[in-house]
C-alpha cells in the first residue's frame, strides 16, 4: 500500500548529526526514516520538515539554509530513489519513473523574520508548506503549548552579546501580554501571502485561537500536518472536535501524529509515555467520526519523537494497516488515510 507522510524531522536530525562530525545520511541510517526503509514500504511521498528551534540558534535563517543544503545534497546523492517536488505533476512523474517524492516544508515561521520578502525567498528555495510557530510565541502568532522564556534563555547558544536574547525576551513579553493569543496582524498578512504564493499553511503547533483565525480567514484548504484529537488525549497540541470539523469543512487535512504523549494521557507506572499502534488507530477513527474519512492523513513526526514506539520506524506501516482493519476499516478507507487524501490535497494546492 502506498504511503504519504506529511511530517518528519529527519533532515534536521541529519543536519545536527553532521554538525557533530557524525557521518549520517538519508539513504540508510539508524533513524526512524531512511530511503531504504521507505522504499521497502512503498512510500509515494515524504514531507521533509526543516525544523528550526529558536532556542538553539542565534540566526534562524542561517540554520534554515544549512538544513536546506543538507536536503539538497541528500537529494543529489540519492537521485536514483527520490526526487524533490514542488508540484502535483512532479509527484506523478516520479511515480512513473519508479522514484519516491520529497516535499520540503518549514517548521517555524519566524525563520522569515517577519518579512514577506523572505517568505518569497523560501518559496523560491522550494518550501511548499510552513507552520506559523513551533513552541515559542513569535511575530506571527502564539503556539498551542508555549515553552516558558526561562527554558528558552537557558538553551540559547551562539550569542556573543545579549542583543538577540533581549529581542526574544521582548517578543515573549509582548506575546504573553496579548489579549488574544492567536495570529498577530503580521500573521494574518503572512496567511494571505502564503496563499498567494502557494505555500500551504500548516496549523500544527498553533494555538486554538490562531487556528480559528486561519479557519475564518483562509480562502484555500490548509492542513494540520502532525496533530491528534484532544477528545482522546487532552494535550493543547491536539485538536478539539470543533476544529477537526472546521478544518474538514474547509477542505483541509489532518496528519495523525505517532508521539506517545499526544496519543494518550496515561503514562506507565514509571511515568513513561509509549506510542502504541492501537492508540494511533483510535485517533484516526475518532477524526474520521468527527470530520469524515477524507480529512485524515499520516503525520508521523518520525525522527522528532522519542524511541518508545511500538511502530518503531517507517518500514512497519503494515502494522498500522492491520490495526485499522481490526477497527473495521475497509481497504479503500485505509488507502484514503495512507495516501489518497493527501494526494488529492496536493493535487488541489500544488500547482
Amino acid at each position: 500500500m502506498k504511503i504519504i507522510d506529511m511530517h518528519c524531522d529527519t533532515i534536521s536530525r541529519i543536519y545536527q548529526e553532521q554538525k557533530r562530525q557524525k557521518q549520517t545520511h538519508l539513504r540508510k541510517n539508524s533513524f526512524q526514516i531512511d530511503l531504504t526503509k521507505m522504499k521497502s514500504t512503498a512510500y509515494l511521498l515524504q514531507n521533509f520538515a526543516l525544523f528550526i528551534d529558536l532556542g538553539e540558534t542565534a540566526i534562524p535563517y542561517e540554520t534554515f539554509l544549512g538544513q536546506l543544503a543538507v536536503f539538497r545534497e541528500e537529494m543529489a546523492q540519492n537521485a536514483d530513489l527520490i526526487a524533490p517536488v514542488t508540484s502535483y505533476s512532479q509527484i506523478l512523474t516520479n511515480e512513473r519513473q519508479g522514484k519516491m517524492s520529497a516535499l520540503l516544508t518549514l517548521e517555524e515561521g519566524e525563520v522569515c523574520g517577519g518579512s514577506p520578502v523572505r517568505l518569497q525567498e523560501i518559496y523560491d528555495l522550494g518550501i511548499r508548506m510552513m507552520t506559523f510557530t513551533w513552541n515559542y510565541p513569535n511575530s506571527l502568532g502564539y503556539p498551542a503549548e508555549p515553552a516558558p522564556f526561562t527554558a528558552l534563555s537557558k538553551s540559547v547558544t551562539g550569542y556573543e552579546d545579549n542583543t538577540r536574547l533581549s529581542s526574544l525576551k521582548s517578543a515573549y513579553q509582548t506575546a504573553y501580554s496579548r489579549p488574544k493569543k492567536g495570529l498577530t496582524s503580521l500573521g494574518i498578512e503572512f496567511l494571505a501571502e502564503m496563499e498567494r504564493l502557494g505555500i500551504i499553511p500548516d496549523v500544527s503547533h498553533l494555538s486554538d485561537e490562531g487556528i480559528r483565525d486561519v479557519c475564518r480567514l483562509a480562502t484555500k484548504p490548509f492542513c494540520a500536518s502532525h496533530s491528534n484529537a484532544r477528545s482522546l488525549c487532552g494535550r493543547g497540541r491536539n485538536l478539539p472536535d470543533d476544529l477537526i470539523r472546521t478544518i474538514s469543512q474547509k477542505g483541509g487535512i489532518i496528519g495523525v501524529n505517532y508521539y506517545g504523549p499526544f496519543l494518550s494521557d496515561k503514562p506507565n507506572e514509571d511515568d513513561i509515555f509509549f506510542s502504541r499502534i492501537k492508540d494511533i488507530a483510535q485517533h484516526i477513527c475518532h477524526i474520521s467520526d468527527i470530520g469524515g474519512i477524507y480529512c485524515i492523513g499520516l503525520g508521523s513526526d518520525f525522527d522528532g519523537i522519542d524511541g518508545n514506539l511500538e511502530l518503531e520506524n517507517c518500514s512497519q506501516m503494515e502494522l498500522l494497516a492491520h490495526e485499522l482493519q481490526k477497527c473495521g476499516l475497509h481497504t479503500n478507507e485505509i488507502e484514503q488515510i495512507f495516501y489518497r487524501n493527501a494526494l488529492n490535497f496536493y493535487q488541489e494546492l500544488l500547482e
